[in-house]
């Protein structure tokens, strides 16, 4: 039996009878919807409920969807208090389901993606999602990573110039089969001028944003958990501040004919500005702000390379994403916006 040609659950429900304490009733297996990346599902057995994460059934990078690098972040920062799910097992036999997944625990709260629930809709409330979402960031970084089982999970030197070497090559591979994209190889030009110095190296997530953690509702208005760990690696802290910030407030830029997603949502009254969570985090770490403008810039200009890449699939016929079309102007607005912050406007 399969599940969207995803999941076989009886050979999982085998697999999961060997490696986990027997449980009564059937194996249930949904498919969440949210989310373009990694497929995710939601299984109970008896009083267990578990999340499952699998690869998608295509691919965009050869370094993407790490099932197994996910799962040992998880494993290695579930004992140091920052805010992970639980890992559960971890399955590298491609026979079970085709491809190798794992079981981490199903945290209960809200993810908030294309638009703010109402039960967020108190000042009080707007305020305290931005100071959470920066105090769990600082937690992260402040993990003495050299204690952890994740001392080897990357390379602390030369983190930004590997960045900048990585999404260079994406870049160069994916215009001959998009378009010029007018203005992008100048900021590209200014990262590379403008490398700024690593004075800090801490587990970096990689993909730290709003709709990659979890809230308990208010009273509580806490985040509960951090999400999508395929990315994480050891390197410059700043670069998560600057991915995080580069989807919070007001991006300057035309309105969106359709308002949603992060950036909307936190530019509504009662959100603390960009500047105020910057500041919010210098004020906790100490570290210096002085080069936020290139960790600002990167994130947008990689955003717009990521999102050149998706429409390349639009164009090709392949994209997963239903919204895959929308990428013909909103990547360009993203360059245009990269060379806004360039210009210190």
């Amino acid at each position: 039996m399969s599940l969207e040609g995803l999941i076989d659950v009886r050979a999982l429900e085998t697999f999961l009878r060997q490696q986990l304490p027997l449980q009564e009733g059937e194996l249930v297996v949904e498919k969440h919807q949210a989310g373009f990346s990694n497929e995710t599902f939601y299984v109970s057995w008896g009083p267990k409920r578990w999340v499952l994460r699998r690869p998608p059934r295509g691919d965009i990078l050869p370094t993407a969807h790490d099932m197994s690098r996910e799962f040992r972040v998880l494993s290695g920062l579930a004992p140091t208090g920052v805010r992970v799910p639980r890992p559960v097992v971890m399955c590298e036999d491609r026979s079970i389901i085709g491809v190798p997944f794992y079981l981490m625990e199903r945290v209960e709260g809200i993810v908030i993606r294309e638009q703010l629930p109402l039960k967020f809709d108190a000042i009080t409330d707007r305020k305290k999602i931005g100071e959470e979402i920066i105090d769990a960031l600082i937690e992260l970084h402040a993990v003495d990573w050299q204690k952890t089982s994740l001392a080897n999970l990357g390379k602390p030197e030369g983190f930004l110039e590997r960045q900048l070497r990585r999404w260079i090559g994406q870049l160069e591979l994916t215009l001959p089969r998009t378009r010029p994209l007018p203005g992008i190889r100048e900021v590209t030009q200014w990262l590379q001028t403008h490398l700024p110095p690593q004075n800090a190296t801490s587990i970096v997530h990689g993909d730290y944003k709003l709709d990659n953690v979890m809230f308990a509702p208010p009273p509580a208005t806490r985040l509960i958990a951090i999400f999508d760990w395929e990315m994480a690696t050891l390197g410059d802290p700043l670069a998560d501040l600057g991915w995080v910030l580069s989807f919070w407030g007001p991006t300057g830029g035309p309105p969106d004919p359709e308002p949603r997603e992060s950036n909307y949502i936190t530019s509504q009254p009662g959100f603390h500005t960009r500047e105020e969570l910057q500041a919010r985090y210098e004020q906790k770490t100490g570290r210096t702000m002085r080069h936020f403008a290139f960790y600002h810039c990167m994130a947008i200009w990689k955003y717009a390379i990521i999102l050149e890449g998706l429409y390349r699939h639009y164009l090709e016929g392949t994209a997963s994403n239903p919204k895959a079309n929308e990428f013909e102007w909103k990547v360009p607005q993203l360059v245009a916006r990269a060379h806004r912050i360039i210009a210190g406007k």
